[in-house]
Formats: C-alpha cells, structure tokens, sequence
C-alpha cells in the first residue's frame, strides 16, 4: 500500500494555481508543520504544567487557556517564519498582525485563524481544533492591513481545520474539492487518509446546545421538535449530538451526514461564532464537500465582512437538513 503523505500531495496539486508559483504550497506545509507541533502539546497536556488558564481575557470576553496562547505563538511563528504571509488574524489578538520583515516584504496572503477552537474542552480531555482560512492580499506592497482581511468567504483561496482527537488529522480545502490526513506519529507525517471527502446528503445527527432553548428564536424551536418526531419516512427521530466542540461536532457530521447549529439568542443576538475564522473556512469545506453553510436567511460565505471579530448565527452540515431548518427559520 503506497502512503502519500500531505507534502507528496500538496506539490501534486500544486498545478491547480499557476499563480502561486509555489507559494500556497510552503504555506500548506508551514501550517501542517505546525499542527504537528501543537498536537504533541495537546496529547501530553495532562502531563505537563500547560493545563489551565493564564487569567487574561481575549477579545471575546472569554477566559485564555494556556493552550490557547501556546497554539497561537506557535502558528504565528510558522507563518513569519515561512515568509509567505504579510499579516495574521487571530481569535487570540485584538487587531492583525502586520508582518513587516525582509522575507515577507512580496507576500502574497493572509491568514486568518482560531488557534484552538473548542478550548474550554482542553482540561476534560474532549477533542478540540484549529481552524484556517487563506486570502490572497488585497494591498499592493509591504505589511498586510485590516482591509485585506475584509473580503468575502468566496475569496478564499484555501481552508481548514486541524483536529486534536483520538487521531490527529488534518483536512483542507483549495476549492478542488475537500481531502483529509491523519497524522501517523511513527513517521511524523500526515499521510492521506480521506481522499476526495463529499458528506450525505442528510443524517440522523443534529448538533444544537439545548441548555438554550429558552433562549432560542421560535423557528429553532420548532426544528428542533421536527428533529425529534417520529417518522419512518425522513428516518426520524434524529439523534442529538453536541460536543461543544465546533470543529469535531462539524467534523463527524462532514463525515457522516447531520447539521450543526449555532444560532442567535436572546444573550447573543447577532450570534456567538465569528464570521472570518471560524465560519467561513468551515463553510468553504463544507460546500466544497457538498454542504451547504448559511446565516439563517443568507449563504455564509456571501457576507459581508466590516470587523475582524465580527459574530453571525450559523447553520452548516448536510444540504437537505441545512434547507429543512432554513424553511423553520423563514415560517
């Protein structure tokens, strides 16, 4: 059996944009290289003084992990490192990341990241992620700026996420349709293990945090009861399955068909999950794979971007549970 490994296939692919002139490819790499690194902090986490939070607050209002911290440092330092990327935005950091340095002078992208999607999991042993998107600069020269972070979710020129879990695995996307690799430790290698990825069509899985069901809009509510009658033609009642972890309840519904759900509430009226990284690299995935990723009432990848943290409800997964929970949304 012949392992091709993510750096085998990424200069296989790398014919797919003559543009990049190689580019895309180091920064694919410096990303896998990276990935590498966390894992092996996220699989020994319980063994070493890294558990636990640091007491600061990011931009989210939300509690940092130390992990956190270690997983942004640790792909900041691979993209100035790689010298392919101009600036970075993070979850972690209230503004981009100009990068301002001999090798990165011609860069041509930018990256947009969550170093650690699913961090209040990290203490309890759950799978958490990272999740990326790629843009091809927008300025001329120099240091990347804010207005090169600002443009749609179909501008992307590639997408992922990695997850830390029972295997580490890796799985990308550069509008060629979605592939998966799942790193061997023996060799330290990602090797492809999920070629050419499309998920069902529909599933019996839906992913929704019920603790706030008071809290949701009426046409969530009654999807959710819609997702719990029985009836033998459309397979119901489905199974409720939330992680609380949006990269692996995302991830086993790519894979096996099913819808997640993170809606508005009365506490977070404009949503909880952010547009730039977190949402549109996912839908990117998710509709090169044959899903479909909306707002509510509007295809995620067409909104329009006006602040870096910028918050939006998501509904993502199977294309007929997506449109089933859409018609809810719309009556």
């Amino acid at each position: 059996m012949k392992v091709k490994t993510l750096g085998q296939f990424i200069i296989e692919k790398q014919s797919d944009f003559p543009y990049a002139k190689g580019e895309l490819s180091r920064l694919l790499r410096d990303i896998g290289i990276a990935a590498k690194i966390v894992n092996r902090e996220v699989s020994k986490a319980g063994l070493v003084e890294i558990l636990g939070e640091t007491g600061e607050v990011n931009v989210q209002g939300e509690v940092v992990k130390k992990l956190d911290i270690f997983a942004n440092d640790q792909f900041i330092a691979a993209f100035k490192a790689g010298g392919e990327v101009c600036a970075i935005a993070s979850e972690e950091n209230d503004d981009i990341i100009p990068i301002d340095s001999e090798i990165s002078k011609n860069a041509k992208y930018v990256v947009a990241i969550d170093p650690l999607d699913g961090s209040s999991n990290i203490d309890v042993n759950v799978s958490v992620g990272t999740i990326f998107s790629i843009y091809r600069r927008k300025s001329s020269s120099g240091p990347g700026t804010k207005e090169d972070f600002f443009q749609h979710g179909t501008d992307q020129v590639a997408a992922g996420y990695i997850i830390y879990g029972s295997s580490c695995m890796l799985v990308y996307t550069t509008g060629k349709g979605v592939n998966g690799f799942t790193l061997d430790p023996s060799i330290g290698e990602f090797c492809l293990s999920h070629p050419n990825m499309s998920t069902p069509e529909s599933g019996k899985v839906y992913s929704i945090n019920e603790g706030n069901y008071l809290h949701f809009p009426e046409g969530i509510k009654h999807y959710i009861k819609y997702c719990q009658e029985e009836d033998m033609a459309s397979n119901r009642p489905y199974s409720s399955r939330y992680i609380g972890s949006g990269v692996a309840d995302i991830h086993r519904n790519l894979i096996t068909g099913g819808i997640y759900i993170y809606p508005t509430t009365t506490k977070s009226p404009k949503g909880k999950l952010r547009l730039l990284y977190e949402c549109n690299p996912l839908a990117f995935i998710l509709e090169q794979a044959g899903g479909m990723a909306s707002n509510g009432n509007k295809r995620i990848m067409e909104i329009e971007i006006k602040e870096l943290h910028q918050r939006t409800p998501l509904f993502i997964g199977s294309c007929k549970m997506v449109k089933k929970s859409l018609e809810f949304m719309q009556s």
